[in-house]
């Protein structure tokens, strides 16, 4: 890669000069042609050899990248960029086989919580969609560090981050299902409800419903451990999405099971009743945004208790324009994601052009003397998922 990076400017002129329509074309002399493949070809990485350096620094034991000047920051920016690349599901699949998987999966166990979520990062966007990544990370026995992380990590952002990789690791992977399962996932689950953190409880909520939706006999668990009395709660929150995917919930519950007690049906009457009142006094705008909302209401009550709720009655299921769609502002702005054509992932990233080497370990370690000129290599690069609009 250039040292200086891209030269844009010289290759702008260039192309403004060859191609503005104020001349005939003309065949490239081969000096023009000699530096116009330079200048691309210094900008171009392989990219194997690049996760082959990563996966050099990975297997190398913590002490020794100390001893060299390697500071965390440095590992993360270097999962940074590992992370870009294994957006391609090819790249993603290959990193097993060039002995990277097994040493990113250590890195869920670093000391470092910024690094054990990091890692968590970059096995959420390897296994995402990517039914042949899912199983090479089961049977290294990726999946119980991320357990351990996801229940009992001291760090709130590490157990999220843990949460999304086990969310994509286990969707439609019944191996994976049975894995959470037995691992007493639900249980895990129950406490993220409980926490203050409002994008752990999100994403908490998430799998919940996928779960349910995908396994109906899951309800008859979920209800036994407490469930519903804590998304009833959620389902009142002043955060928009965490009320609705609470009320998601119910509703699978409702759907699947019948918990016919005089005071879990009261509750729930409550709640609804309370949920309608609201929205009978949002602004229309507010009215717009809450459309899921006021489905999900009326979508319960009608399952709980065999009637329309009131919302249709006030006029307040369906709103003139609930149909249409929102105008497209995006898509000519932006490419499709590299895994559009697997699915929907969670997360997406923007990557800055310039990037500097990954550590690399050449020679004995340096004396104090020379540890004290030498700076740690990382990458400019910054990386920000998933999404969690959900992802």
């Amino acid at each position: 890669m250039a040292k200086d990076g891209p030269n844009w400017d010289g290759l702008l002129k260039w192309s403004i000069a060859h191609s503005d329509g104020t001349r005939p074309n003309r065949n490239l002399s081969e000096e023009d042609r000699r530096w116009f493949m330079e200048t691309m070809q210094a900008q171009t990485i392989d990219v194997v050899k690049r996760m082959k350096d990563i996966t050099l620094v990975m297997q190398t034991p913590e002490q020794v990248l100390r001893d060299q000047g390697v500071t965390p920051a440095d590992i993360e920016d270097m999962l940074d960029e590992l992370q870009e690349h294994v957006e391609s599901i090819d790249m993603a699949n290959d990193l097993h086989s060039i002995g990277g998987l097994v040493p990113l999966l250590g890195y869920l166990k670093n000391s470092h919580a910024r690094i054990r979520a990091k890692a968590a990062d970059v096995v959420t966007t390897i296994v995402q969609n990517n039914p042949q990544s899912q199983q090479l990370v089961m049977e290294a026995n990726g999946f119980e560090p991320l357990i351990s992380n996801f229940s009992s990590d001291p760090d709130v952002n590490v157990r999220t981050k843990a949460l999304g990789a086990i969310s994509s690791l286990i969707r439609h992977n019944k191996p994976g299902i049975a894995a959470f399962r037995l691992a007493n996932g639900y249980a895990a689950l129950k406490d993220a409800l409980t926490s203050e953190n409002v994008r752990f409880q999100r994403k908490a909520l998430n799998l919940i419903h996928y779960l349910l939706h995908e396994n109906s006999s899951d309800c008859n668990i979920v209800s036994e451990l407490g469930f519903p009395r804590i998304l009833m709660h959620l389902a009142s929150s002043e955060v928009s999405d965490v009320r609705e995917a609470a009320l998601r919930g119910l509703l699978e519950l409702a759907q699947n099971t019948k918990d016919g007690s005089e005071e879990h049906t009261e509750k729930m009457k409550q709640l609804l009743q309370e949920r309608i009142n609201k929205i009978s006094l949002m602004s229309a705008e507010d009215l717009g945004a809450a459309r899921e909302e006021r489905q999900l209401v009326d979508s319960l009550w009608t399952t709980c208790f065999n009637e329309p709720s009131s919302l249709r009655d006030k006029g307040l299921l369906t709103l003139p324009g609930d149909d249409t769609a929102p105008p497209d502002v995006a898509s000519k702005f932006f490419e499709p994601p590299l895994r559009a054509w697997a699915g929907n992932p969670s997360s997406k990233k923007d990557s800055k052009s310039e990037k500097k080497d990954t550590p690399l370990l050449l020679g004995p370690v340096p004396s104090p003397a020379d540890s004290n000129n030498q700076v740690g290599s990382s990458r400019g690069g910054d990386s920000s998922s998933q999404t969690d609009t959900t992802r």
